[in-house]
C-alpha cells in the first residue's frame, strides 16, 4: 500500500495572508510543517501542493517537494484532489499547511484506522477540556458514534448540556485527513453541501453526501497557525523546546 502526504497550501489565507511564509524560529512555517512531515518516515512521498510561486520557490529551494496546482480551488482537499489523480497512490494524507508541529504518533493512529476495510476517510480528534475553547468558534469541534464514525462537525459547542446530569465530553477536531484515493477525487467533484457553506467546515460535504469519516482519538496538543498571535505562540513553543 502506498501512502503518500500532501500539503495544501494557499498564500492569500483569508484570515492571515502570508501566514505560511512568516518565521517559525528560522524556517517559514510551511518549510518546518514540510520538513516534520517528512522526518515522521510515514510516507513513501511528501508534496505541498500550492498555486504560489513563493511557496513553491520556498520549498524546492530547500531541497523539497512541490506541485503547482491551478489557483481557483475553494479547499486544501480540492487542491490535492487535483494533484494526486496521476500519482500512483492507495492512502492520501491531507497535512494542514498551518500545523507546523507534526509528530509521528498521530499519524501512526490515523493511517491504523485503514485496518479496517470498511474505513474509507479517517480524521483526527482530541478532548477539549478549557471550555473557553469548546465556545471559541475557531475551534470546530466533533461528536461521534460508538465506532467513532463522525456524526457531525460544528464551531458550536457540541454535545449542548441541556440539564447537566452528565459529564459532557468536547472534542476537537484535528485538520488532518487521510482518504483512499478514489475517495478523495469523489469528494472533489461534489458541490459544496447546505452545511459545510453554513459551518465553513469542509469535511461536512461528505458527511451529507452520506461517507463516513472515522476519528481516531489523540493527545496530540499541536498548534494551528490561524492568526499573528497564533505565530507568536508557535514561536514561544519552539524557544521552550530548545
Amino acid at each position: 500500500m502506498k501512502v503518500v502526504a500532501l500539503i495544501p497550501a494557499r498564500y492569500e489565507a483569508s484570515r492571515y495572508p502570508g501566514k505560511l511564509m512568516g518565521l517559525l524560529g528560522d524556517k517559514s512555517v510551511i518549510l518546518t510543517t514540510y520538513q516534520n512531515t517528512l522526518a515522521t518516515n510515514l510516507f513513501d512521498e511528501v508534496y505541498v501542493v500550492t498555486d504560489s510561486k513563493i511557496i513553491y520557490d520556498e520549498i524546492v529551494n530547500n531541497h523539497g517537494n512541490a506541485i503547482m496546482s491551478k489557483n481557483n480551488h475553494s479547499t486544501g482537499s480540492d487542491r490535492i484532489a487535483e494533484a494526486c489523480e496521476d500519482l500512483g497512490v492507495d492512502i492520501v494524507v491531507n497535512v494542514q499547511g498551518d500545523e507546523p508541529f507534526v509528530a509521528k504518533e498521530p499519524l501512526v493512529k490515523l493511517l491504523e484506522q485503514f485496518n479496517d476495510p470498511n474505513v474509507k476517510v479517517a480524521t483526527l480528534m482530541q478532548r477539549l477540556t478549557d471550555m473557553n475553547l469548546v465556545k471559541d468558534f475557531n475551534y470546530v469541534k466533533v461528536v461521534v458514534d460508538k465506532q467513532n464514525d463522525v456524526l457531525y462537525f460544528s464551531r458550536a459547542p457540541i454535545p449542548y448540556n441541556r440539564d447537566n446530569d452528565v459529564e459532557s465530553i468536547f472534542y476537537e477536531h484535528i485538520g488532518v485527513y487521510a482518504f483512499k484515493k478514489d475517495i478523495l477525487i469523489e469528494f472533489s467533484k461534489m458541490q459544496p453541501t447546505t452545511l459545510e457553506i453554513i459551518e465553513k467546515i469542509e469535511p461536512l460535504r461528505l458527511l451529507e453526501n452520506g461517507i463516513k469519516i472515522r476519528a481516531a482519538e489523540t493527545d496530540y496538543m499541536g498548534l494551528e497557525i490561524d492568526t499573528p498571535e497564533d505565530l507568536y505562540k508557535a514561536n514561544e513553543y519552539l524557544r521552550s523546546l530548545v
